[in-house]
């Protein structure tokens, strides 16, 4: 498949659909307002992440300013890897997809979302850039797991989500490339 059919096909549209569903949960939600959608499982509610994966970062001055770089980083890494072929097969193609969506998705939060705090709206670009989060809302309680880890499963989007699914599908590309070379 190719490249500009990828992008038009999964990597825009889930793009389009991260965003659709922060703006709605930042424009319908309370921070930190949670409501049921599946009892016992499932709640959306509005979160704040400065941080990374697991909100490692979180609150800290220097998060909001080096992860944007990061994920820049990541999404110029991402391109240049697609590019050279490093994404074997269709499953790579899609989690490469995958990949540039949900970097995306959340790069745009981390640039953007400060800048749209009314209590910032006197300061300076560089301290609301510093107000830079990612909207997380996707609030999961996995049956058993508070019990075994005593921790609770992060609060989570669709940018994570694609980035999740493309981790598991490059690993199973990877298994599909060892499974070649060893014939």
């Amino acid at each position: 498949m190719s490249m500009l059919k990828l992008l038009l096909t999964i990597t825009l549209p889930l793009y389009i659909l991260d965003q659709i569903t922060k703006w709605w949960v930042v424009l319908d939600f309370g921070y930190l307002e949670s409501r049921i959608q599946i009892p016992g499982f499932l709640w959306f509610t509005r979160v704040h992440n400065q941080g990374v994966a697991f909100g490692l970062g979180n609150g800290s001055d220097w998060a909001p300013l080096v992860f944007p770089f990061v994920l820049l980083t990541a999404l110029v890494g991402v391109s240049l890897a697609w590019k050279k072929g490093f994404f074997e097969g269709k499953l790579g193609d899609i989690a490469a997809a995958l990949l540039l969506s949900g970097i995306i998705g959340n790069l745009t939060d981390r640039l953007f979302q400060g800048f749209w705090l009314p209590e910032f709206a006197q300061e300076s670009f560089l301290t609301r850039l510093k107000q830079g989060y990612v909207v997380d809302f996707l609030d999961v309680k996995l049956p058993g797991y508070y019990q075994i880890t005593g921790n609770h499963w992060p609060t989570f989007n669709v940018a994570d989500s694609c980035i999740s699914i493309a981790a598991i599908l490059l690993v199973v590309t990877s298994f599909k490339t060892v499974e070649k070379e060893a014939q």
